[in-house]
């Protein structure tokens, strides 16, 4: 860590108040190519559901997650993994589709001796979870989609970030100078932070952007679900909540929509106004209200 690094700092505080909420990290060998880092409750309560949360692009699962962590840890035991090339989870596997990122997932909860568990995945982490929740589903029981293009066509797959089409996707998602960082803001949040000095976001981009870039790029280049030879989508059959927020620039409601016309009654979903992509960020009292009551929920 960089002493002259103030985003160095703030991820060292994270792990801090990560560990204080009662949450312990692991880095484990999931198989003879690939070591996920997670983080697990320090002591499983058997009284309480297990859920996985699994981030989307950007930073690590920490920055993504860390309002979530100590209103949830009351109700459920928290397991929050950095997919492979986010964190320290890293992998000499050639793979890079989203299935091989669940069933890494899914490697990484055996390992840990968790056997049913809710799932929630943002952006990114939506496409992990949504095959995670198709090709285990003994293993997963509700699951929570959250601004998530899973839904996404081929065709919609150039229309992404379609406010600025000189730039390439992977240009906006993993940004490499200060203004593609504040552009990046702008698409991922509603009301994006303003006046943050170049210095600031260079730093953000240095400590976050950097590593592995080339496999991350390779990352969104292999979404089968943008493919356009891409199978259609399968209907999961667990109860589903769908979080979107009203003004999401990067996939647009009507996605969201599209979900959850295409899982029918399977599937409830809830529009958080005055939030982006990243509402669990911008509105995490009513984001996390809505994951509690629907996963609580014994009427199901």
């Amino acid at each position: 860590m960089s002493l002259l690094s103030f985003i160095s700092w703030r991820d060292w505080s994270l792990r801090l108040y990560f560990i204080y909420c009662g949450m312990t990290s692991q880095l484990i060998k999931v198989d003879q190519a690939t070591e996920m880092h997670c983080w697990v409750p320090t002591t499983p309560s058997p009284t309480k559901q297990n859920l996985v949360l699994i981030h989307g692009f950007g930073a690590n699962a920490m920055w993504q997650w860390h309002p979530q962590i100590r209103p949830l840890l009351q109700n459920f035991n928290l397991y929050v993994p950095d997919l492979i090339f986010f964190g320290k989870s890293y992998s000499t596997s050639s793979g890079r589709t989203e299935f091989f990122q669940a069933e890494a997932v899914m490697k990484l909860l055996k390992q840990l001796g968790v056997g049913k568990f809710h799932l929630g995945g943002i952006s990114y982490g939506g496409f992990v979870a949504y095959r995670l929740a198709h090709l285990f589903p003994q293993a997963v029981e509700r699951v929570v989609i959250i601004s998530s293009g899973v839904c996404m066509v081929y065709q919609e797959k150039d229309e992404l970030f379609r406010n600025n089409n000189s730039l390439a996707v992977a240009d906006i998602l993993l940004p490499q100078t200060p203004d593609n960082m504040r552009l990046l803001m702008k698409f991922a949040m509603y009301r994006p932070p303003r006046m943050l000095p170049s210095f600031l976001l260079q730093d953000f981009i240095n400590t976050m952007y950097t590593e592995h870039r080339e496999r991350k790029a390779e990352l969104l280049q292999h979404v089968v679900l943008s493919k356009e030879a891409a199978p259609p989508l399968p209907v999961i059959n667990q109860e589903t909540l769908i979080i979107w927020g009203d003004h999401d620039l990067v996939f647009p409601l009507e996605l969201g929509q599209r979900l959850k016309r295409h899982l029918g009654d399977r599937a409830k979903l809830a529009v958080l106004k005055d939030s982006g992509h990243a509402a669990q960020l911008e509105n995490p009292n009513e984001f996390n209200n809505l994951i509690e009551t629907f996963l609580l929920d014994t009427s199901m």
